[in-house]
């Protein structure tokens, strides 16, 4: 209606602008935060000294030393957990991967010394084979090209003892085997640690995102096996389609029932579908994987001048958590500690 001022003013009695009006009114009403202790590290450790990874600027293969100093900045900027991948050496690969449950191994070593250094901090490792396969899968692949479920759950299980008895907080298996929850809740109960959770990779779709990942660790599927054995080029017959959503459910219910602690989706940024529709069919926390290739793009887009990196993976960040997500596997886990605590 018109007013003496000669002035327009709409009758209306909702003016959501009025939340926005100031940074402390929008920050009262803030729906979705976003905290450092919510992202979890992912760190590759190696027998060498300290290099960087080209395919990840910014990212790098740690001595243990090193590996070491880098969890304690984390831990300083307010990071509570990290997750460990080793990248092997080709010497000890198998194709049944029994490095991977060697007490003496790469990651036996840094849980001891990581849990020994920084006792408050989460170590979280991960339970597959790939690092480990001088095939690049996830599981043990027969004459055929078939890798095989149930004999893989068995090594998976031995990995997952190893590593609890080394001191790890919470085991990650990411290998999508059938089953192989309920195994590794049985086997380490039987064994004694009741309190060892298991983060479980139960989305974990067939993704081109995971590229650099691979390449940081040398754990590509190989194009052909030894011996003339078939070898697939690719993990479609065990990471999820990334056509389907409904099968997500199915997955994370049954985690869920075979004694996961925590869930997890990946990748996050492409599949916030995915983590959303989760949140309505359980009550477990959510975990979410920003993974390399997403890393990638926006370490590349910013670094060409393209974008503001900083708030790009601060929205990036607070998108997976605004999904649903209750925690972040993410590369970025110090930078945006360190922005996040500059807020």
């Amino acid at each position: 209606m018109l007013h003496e001022k000669n002035e327009f003013n709409l009758d209306m009695p909702h003016r959501p602008r009025r939340r926005r009006r100031t940074p402390a009114m929008r920050g009262l009403v803030r729906e979705t935060r976003l905290t450092a202790q919510q992202l979890i590290y992912p760190l590759f450790v190696h027998e060498g000294p300290d290099e960087p990874i080209d395919a990840m600027p910014g990212c790098m293969r740690w001595s243990m030393d090193g590996l070491c100093a880098e969890v304690g900045r984390a831990a300083a900027l307010g990071i509570c957990a990290v997750v460990l991948f080793p990248k092997v050496d080709n010497k000890y690969k198998s194709t049944t991967g029994d490095e991977a449950y060697n007490p003496q191994g790469l990651i036996p070593k840094a849980i001891t010394r990581l849990k020994s250094e920084y006792p408050d901090v989460l170590v979280i490792t991960d339970v597959a084979l790939d690092p480990y396969s001088s095939d690049g899968h996830d599981g043990i692949v027969d004459q055929t090209g078939e890798i095989l479920n149930d004999q893989t759950v068995q090594v998976l299980c031995k990995q997952a003892l190893m590593q609890a008895q080394a001191g790890a907080d919470i085991v990650a298996p990411s290998d999508m085997m059938d089953g192989r929850v309920a195994a590794i809740r049985q086997t380490l109960d039987a064994n004694g640690y009741t309190n060892v959770s298991i983060m479980s990779y139960s989305a974990k779709y067939a993704s081109a995102f995971y590229g650099p990942f691979r390449g940081a660790l040398n754990s590509a599927p190989k194009a052909s096996g030894s011996n003339g054995k078939k070898n697939p080029g690719d993990k479609l017959t065990y990471q999820m389609d990334p056509a389907n959503a409904r099968e997500a459910i199915t997955e994370a219910l049954l985690d869920e029932a075979e004694g996961a602690d925590i869930i997890m989706v990946k990748p996050a940024g492409a599949y916030l579908d995915i983590i959303y529709r989760l949140t309505g069919v359980t009550t477990l926390p959510i975990a979410a994987y920003q993974v390399s290739g997403e890393y990638l793009m926006i370490k590349a887009a910013s670094e060409g001048g393209w974008i503001d990196e900083k708030k790009i993976v601060l929205e990036s960040l607070l998108a997976i958590t605004r999904a649903g997500a209750d925690m972040i596997l993410t590369y970025y886990a110090p930078q945006a500690a360190l922005w996040l605590n500059e807020a």
